[in-house]
């Protein structure tokens, strides 16, 4: 090829780069926004003059007003930013793994299992109590993790990307099973369980924050490291191993990274749906299909879809609120038949 060729074909990809990164800055200045009004807005009606207050004289005897501002809407801001990218980044890392454009935390088994864990810990064990329930969702929900990927790997082949899915939709569907059976055995389980399993960012104070937050943050900055190797399994197995790729390791680690991030959120937060699902269709739509751009725009879109729909249920919820799980459900499901419908999304 001659310098010119090279020169002619190197200037539309700096271009496409470049508008790209624009797009992925004005997609992120909306975090702060988001942000900003997550801390402004709620079922309590609170000035925007005391809620800056609060932030300057908080103390043990402050008012309600600073106690909510400052202590329930910062760290369920920060919670939701980090669940959000995290459900986001775990969606899009299990789609191009699996090669599944239906595959999502839900039906990979971790959902599953993080609830398999909870109920098992409340009518087994005879536990409960929310600081609790997040340590017993995480062990699930990597422990369930490992066994799809144990499953999937069984056989000559290995674990290949139809495998996986089927390990996944068998595995959540056994655990289902036997969370439900144990769920009808108490009546005192279920009601603690039903807290969880909507899928929430209310009462989830400071401590639990600090508690995930190393866990997600960690998955988030290994997550967005997976793009070389995504684009190459996306090429196709012999491709990728022409490229020096080791698929084993490859999905070992890409498995580890998803069962960190979907641990941690679903602990935090119990089981949310629809963020891991659209959310990296979305960010294809916008960006195409290199992965190296497809996981930061999953990440930025994942944190405002989530802290997005949570600010939509405080403020239709009237005096109380709606859970994130339940507007996630409620609008997510038409949004994604019209995006199937109108949209050209890509194959995997």
């Amino acid at each position: 090829m001659s310098a010119a060729t090279a020169a002619a074909t190197a200037a539309p990809r700096r271009r496409r780069a470049s508008g790209l990164a624009v797009g992925l800055v004005l997609l992120a200045g909306l975090v702060p926004v988001l942000a900003f009004l997550s801390v402004t807005q709620g079922s309590r009606d609170i000035a925007l003059r005391d809620v800056l207050d609060a932030f300057g004289h908080f103390t043990q005897s402050s008012s309600v007003d600073d106690t909510v501002t400052v202590r329930l809407r910062v760290p369920r801001t920060i919670l939701g930013l980090l669940v959000g990218a995290a459900l986001g980044l775990a969606g899009t890392l299990l789609q191009g793994l699996t090669r599944n454009a239906l595959a999502d935390p839900g039906i990979m088994g971790v959902n599953a299992g993080a609830a398999f864990a909870v109920v098992g810990s409340i009518t087994l064990l005879g536990v409960s109590g929310l600081a609790f329930h997040v340590a017993a969702a995480f062990v699930g929900a990597l422990a369930a993790t490992a066994l799809v990927y144990t499953v999937g790997s069984l056989g000559r082949d290995g674990a290949t990307p139809v495998k996986m899915a089927l390990a996944g939709a068998a595995i959540t569907a056994g655990l289902t099973a036997v969370t439900t059976g144990l769920l009808l055995t108490d009546l005192a389980a279920q009601q603690q369980y039903r807290f969880w399993q909507v899928g929430s960012l209310a009462g989830r104070y400071a401590p639990i924050v600090t508690g995930v937050a190393p866990f997600l943050l960690v998955g988030l900055v290994l997550a967005l490291l997976c793009g070389r190797w995504l684009n190459a399994l996306a090429l196709g197995d012999d491709a990728a191993r022409g490229l020096g790729v080791s698929l084993t390791r490859t999905r070992v680690a890409t498995f580890l990274v998803v069962g960190l991030l979907c641990g941690a959120a679903t602990a935090a937060c119990g089981p949310i749906v629809f963020v891991g699902l659209v959310v990296p269709h979305v960010a294809r739509f916008l960006c195409g299909p290199d992965y190296r751009w497809l996981l930061p725009y999953a990440l930025v879109l994942g944190a405002l879809l989530l802290l997005g729909a949570d600010i939509l249920g405080r403020v239709l919820g009237g005096t109380g609120e709606l859970q994130v799980g339940v507007v996630l459900g409620i609008l997510g499901a038409p949004f994604f038949v019209l995006l199937v419908r109108y949209a050209r999304l890509a194959e995997l």
